[in-house]
């Protein structure tokens, strides 16, 4: 008997036919072609498994798929899906740890180097018909020497390490557990508490997943304490750090700059100042979207959807419930 796998957003025609030629035999593919609640909801009707990313599947849109065995996260947040219906449902929950932390440690290595050496400034004051090669000169802040401070170290933040290290740098990290001291000197890595990871870095990368405990984790008091002239990364999730206080700090210090690939609203208001301040890089959530990457990550839950067809257990790095 052939099930359904729906993919709960609307994609591109491209990553449509990498799935397709990924697919297990004895599965369809259903695709949601907008992200209207009525559409999606038709849709889940039929669905015996679901995979989501952006589009998160709260309590209407999993009561509305009767048949569902799997929802599949493609990443690693599940804070867009109510973990607590999908259990009372019998609905297994999975994610695809460490398929993307590759393309995520790129970005996020891309971005302090942009930020810092004021790459976008630069070519905008060219486009615009500026030769801005003195002001560039001075405000820019090289990788090469500095502290970096990875705030979660998990598969993109483990990834994050061994890039900067690299560039000589001196790395510290903070995590609710310590790394084995094997793991450390392996990676070149220090564990701090988070304050102190504050005051010391130059540049701070969250790579944190978002939970009750991580969310407005970097708000006013935290930025206060940061280095002169240091710099933030964003590629973990918008609710982890307070807009209007990293706003504040951008504009009166400690802060010298900000890059930011996820907000909280996603997509940001348009009137949001960080997407109109000169020291500040944004991207629309795009660190993981790799389009070369597409075909690992759908053979990642693609895998644990069969897996769950033949009755297996999921293995535990990915199962959520």
């Amino acid at each position: 008997m052939t099930e359904t796998i729906l993919i709960l957003q609307p994609i591109a025609a491209e990553l449509r036919d990498i799935i397709r030629n990924e697919l297990p035999d004895g599965f369809a593919l259903t695709f949601a072609e907008t992200t209207e609640p009525a559409e999606q909801k038709a849709k889940l009707a039929g669905a015996d498994y679901v995979v989501f990313w952006d589009v998160g599947l709260p309590t209407d849109l999993l009561n509305a798929a009767p048949r569902l065995k799997l929802a599949h996260k493609w990443g690693v947040g599940v804070e867009n899906i109510d973990l607590d219906v999908a259990r009372a449902r019998s609905v297994q929950v999975a994610r695809t740890p460490g398929s993307n932390a590759i393309p995520v440690a790129e970005f996020a290595v891309g971005l302090m180097i942009a930020i810092g050496r004021r790459i976008v400034t630069a070519h905008n004051s060219m486009i615009e018909g500026r030769w801005a090669k003195n002001e560039i000169w001075r405000r820019s802040i090289m990788l090469s020497g500095k502290t970096v401070g990875i705030v979660g170290l998990g598969a993109i933040g483990k990834q994050v390490a061994r890039r900067v290290a690299g560039f000589g740098c001196t790395i510290l990290y903070n995590t609710r557990r310590p790394l084995p001291k094997t793991q450390e000197a392996a990676l070149g890595v220090a564990h701090h508490s988070l304050a102190d990871l504050l005051v010391q870095s130059d540049f701070v990368c969250l790579c944190c997943p978002l939970t009750p405990e991580t969310r407005g984790m970097i708000a006013a008091p935290q930025l206060a304490t940061m280095k002169p002239g240091s710099i933030l990364v964003n590629v973990a999730r918008g609710g982890i750090v307070d807009e209007t206080d990293l706003i504040a700090a951008l504009r009166d210090g400690p802060l010298a700059g900000a890059a930011i690939d996820v907000f909280e609203p996603e997509p940001p208001d348009p009137a949001n100042p960080l997407l109109h301040m000169d020291n500040v890089i944004v991207t629309p959530h795009c660190a993981s979207t790799a389009f070369e990457n597409s075909a690992k990550g759908a053979r990642h839950w693609l895998g644990n959807i069969a897996r769950v067809a033949r009755g297996e257990a999921l293995p535990e790095s990915d199962r959520v419930i």
